[in-house]
């Protein structure tokens, strides 16, 4: 069976382990996978990398996949929060089926195992401060020393643990911890802390818990509760992996096998929730789901879709070493699903009118047009045309520079689906700016295409001026100026983009548009992939995103990569 998925999926080291775990009957041949977020924030595209590898593992060797909420921190976990995760990984397209879970589920065996864990000698409360204990711990060089409360009495701990349970102390007087090893070379393992006091209510179990576990030890007893076989983590949980194992083969409990992967860096953002916490908090964007942001959230209102961002988790593999991807690449997924499902429309987001002077007043016809060129079960549509239309301002020039082939006086273009026109004069305002184009129109090339054969070099979009909708247009850029904000001096904050967010009012629509609905893929032609908003649009206020621009600068990125692999390989050769 191993070999048969290994055909269908590229092979990796995760699958390697699995195919082999298969091939020697370990976990009764079982494979059962599961995503734990920790419900303080939402999630991001780095999540969704998570999601697609533990959820495809789950689903190419016809396992299970748990969603679990590691909801143990009560001070900074809210249910908007799970809700928001839920929807999200809905929307990515994965079903959990009842396999829904809470860490607050097993608070209670969790607490008898702890229990367990000071019966058998390998626990203890400690009353040392916070401030303290870090001390107590050593450094990377220097090796900790013990607590002057290690070698308490088992049942003084167990009174003490007890009482921290009924709440009968403060935050932060006291800690469970496990008894390891003071002197490891792994700081994990230097008597980490289990359990410590909240007095503050959880968003599930209320007013019934004084004391939460730490994620340490509450993550390894879920997996083990939930019959995990392969515990999939990024690769700062790689030096927690021997506490892990530490805490379930103590106890004696089922142990799944942790393994780490590298988790996903993308350039120009950053991609810790406590970093993009911080953005929402002091009002830097616009909240979780602003367009800008690395989350699901943002990236599903900015159009972006679910099978282009599992598609980009799949160009990205499955790596061992941490390593900085760029943007460019998602984009470059987007673009590439949108071409094949978004509906073509015409829309001019800086228009200057053109008049056609020899077309007949008060006439209008409906132009038949392409919805999508890659999908001829798309249909066509009619576009309405008229005497008056709207056009791009930067695509006239009445002196036109060196290779403009667009629209200036003399000069003969062609209206996509409609016409070819010819500029003959301007009219111009006070200041000398161009308020209006004047064009005559040659009726024998309806739908663009001439009997002559003359050659058009350039096609243009438009809209009937009689018939537009007028609508906000916003476009987004990099969040960030530099590649890595947190790798530079000062602030993340200070390298934030004043430009990554431009609001362009009293754009022209095709009248069409506006029955866009929330979660409709439209490209705009000639300029981008667009949405509505899902959350500022109405009828009487057309709002869209800009999801990507049409052009593609990730085969710039590759080549530029390449360049600069070979420079390398020159100066290497040069050097020996």
């Amino acid at each position: 069976m191993a070999n048969e998925i290994n055909e269908k999926k590229p092979s990796n080291f995760i699958r390697e382990i699995i195919d082999h775990d298969l091939e020697s009957g370990k976990n009764n041949n079982r494979v059962h996978t599961r995503f734990p977020p920790e419900p303080n924030g939402f999630l991001h595209i780095g999540h969704a990398k998570a999601i697609c590898i533990n959820y495809g593992i789950a689903e190419d060797y016809n396992g299970k996949y748990n969603l679990r909420f590691d909801d143990t921190n009560p001070v900074k976990e809210e249910t908007k929060y799970v809700e928001s995760i839920i929807k999200d990984i809905k929307w990515l397209g994965f079903d959990w089926q009842d396999r829904q879970y809470f860490a607050s589920d097993y608070f209670p065996r969790m607490y008898e195992l702890a229990v367990e864990l000071i019966k058998l000698g390998k626990a203890y409360v400690c009353e040392l401060a916070g401030d303290e204990i870090r001390e107590y711990r050593g450094s990377l060089t220097e090796p900790g020393k013990n607590s002057p409360y290690r070698d308490r009495p088992i049942e003084e701990s167990l009174e003490l643990f007890t009482k921290m349970k009924n709440g009968e102390f403060a935050d932060g007087s006291k800690v469970l911890r496990a008894k390891i090893d003071m002197s490891s070379s792994n700081m994990n393992m230097r008597d980490p802390i289990l359990y410590r006091i909240v007095n503050t209510p959880h968003h599930r179990t209320g007013d019934t818990w004084h004391i939460y576990p730490m994620y340490d030890w509450a993550h390894g007893l879920e997996d083990s509760f939930e019959g995990i076989t392969h515990s999939l983590c990024s690769l700062e949980f790689e030096n927690h992996r021997p506490l892990y194992n530490w805490f379930l083969d103590t106890l004696g409990v089922y142990r799944p096998q942790q393994i780490e992967f590298a988790r996903l860096n993308l350039n120009f953002t950053v991609m810790s929730k406590r970093k993009l916490m911080m953005l929402v908090d002091e009002n830097l964007v616009s909240g979780w789901d602003d367009p800008r942001m690395p989350t699901l959230s943002g990236l599903r209102r900015r159009g972006f879709s679910p099978e282009s961002i599992r598609s980009f988790c799949e160009k990205i593999g499955v790596a061992k070493r941490n390593s900085m991807v760029d943007v460019a690449l998602l984009e470059y997924s987007v673009r590439e699903h949108l071409n094949d499902i978004a509906l073509r429309r015409m829309a001019v987001l800086n228009p200057i009118k053109v008049i056609i002077d020899n077309y007949p007043e008060n006439e209008e016809e409906f132009l038949p047009a392409v919805n999508n060129p890659e999908d001829e079960s798309a249909g066509t549509r009619e576009i309405p045309f008229s005497k008056e239309l709207y056009i791009e301002h930067e695509d006239f020039m009445e002196v036109p520079a060196a290779k403009f082939w667009r629209l200036f006086p003399g000069n003969e273009i062609r209206l996509r689906y409609a016409y070819y026109i010819t500029c003959t004069s301007v009219d111009k305002d006070e200041n000398g700016n161009i308020t209006v184009i004047h064009c005559n129109y040659d009726p024998e090339t309806k739908g663009g295409r001439s009997e002559d054969g003359r050659k058009i070099k350039s096609t243009l979009h438009w809209v009937s001026a009689k018939h537009a909708v007028a609508a906000e247009v916003r476009q987004y850029d990099r969040l960030f100026t530099v590649e890595n904000p947190l790798a530079e001096e000062g602030e993340f904050t200070d390298y934030m983009n004043n430009d990554s967010l431009t609001i362009i009012k009293n754009c022209q629509l095709e009248p069409c548009l506006a029955n866009t609905k929330v979660g409709d893929y439209i490209q705009f032609e000639r300029l981008g992939y667009f949405v509505v908003d899902s959350e500022d649009s109405s009828e009487e206020h057309l709002v869209f995103n800009r999801t990507v621009p049409l052009r593609d600068n990730w085969k710039k990125v590759v080549k530029q990569q390449r360049h600069e692999k070979n420079l390398a390989r020159q100066k290497a050769k040069k050097k020996n």
